[in-house]
């Protein structure tokens, strides 16, 4: 267990046994890319713009850390856990989230541009102003989850349930909402146009009542 400042050369050492964990460690604005950092735990880490591009941290944990404007650009996360994480403005363009788990974890202003998402689950996690062109949400079931402002054009969203999430203001060109229900969505901002990208979805009386009032219409 180590509690200092973490230098790229550190990490270079290898682990004395087994993997590392990491506890209250400061690594911000360090170069860490390209290194192995497989099954590595962060606890508490603060880690703001660090560079992990490239890096491989496939089945790393990440618990409560704060890494505003952090990179992980074309990293290995999969099956990764970042938990009650704040990593917003952070840069996931390319990385491989295949089985990675955000719970609880603050995203805001990300840019997840053409990450491998397959298999990645979300919870509670605040999205908004991210950017996720393209992504594959088919089945997902997503629990309190902020879209809001978020750019998802062309996102899938087949099949998907939403729990307590928020769409507002969201862009949604493209995207594809067959058999989603999205009857625990917040739409609001959504305008009537833009209603025929939810043909074949769930909604609810109240908010079609909502995306009729535009034509100045009433459903009772």
């Amino acid at each position: 267990m180590i509690e200092c400042t973490v230098t790229r050369e550190a990490l270079l050492e290898p682990a004395a046994e087994g993997p590392r964990t990491l506890t209250g460690c400061n690594l911000d604005e360090g170069d860490f890319s390209g290194l192995d950092l497989s099954g590595t735990t962060f606890e508490r880490c603060t880690m703001a713009r660090a560079s992990f591009d490239g890096a491989d941290l496939s089945g790393a944990r990440f618990l409560r850390c704060r890494g505003p404007e952090a990179g992980f650009v074309r990293a290995e996360l999969g099956d990764a856990a970042i938990l009650g994480c704040d990593f917003s403005n952070g840069l996931f363009r390319h990385a491989r989230l295949t089985g990675t788990r955000f719970e609880g974890t603050k995203l805001t202003g990300a840019d997840l541009t053409d990450a491998g998402l397959l298999g990645a689950t979300f919870a509670e996690v605040l999205l908004s102003f991210a950017k996720l062109p393209g992504m594959s949400f088919r089945k997902a079931r997503l629990h309190r989850i902020d879209f809001s402002d978020a750019d998802l054009r062309k996102c899938d969203f087949r099949m998907a349930s939403f729990e307590d999430c928020s769409l507002r203001n969201a862009t949604l060109d493209g995207c594809r909402f067959e058999q989603a229900d999205l009857r625990g969505a917040d739409l609001g901002g959504i305008e009537l146009r833009d209603a025929r990208l939810f043909r074949g979805a769930v909604i609810s009386r109240i908010q079609a009542a909502e995306l009729l009032s535009q034509l100045g219409l009433e459903v009772r």
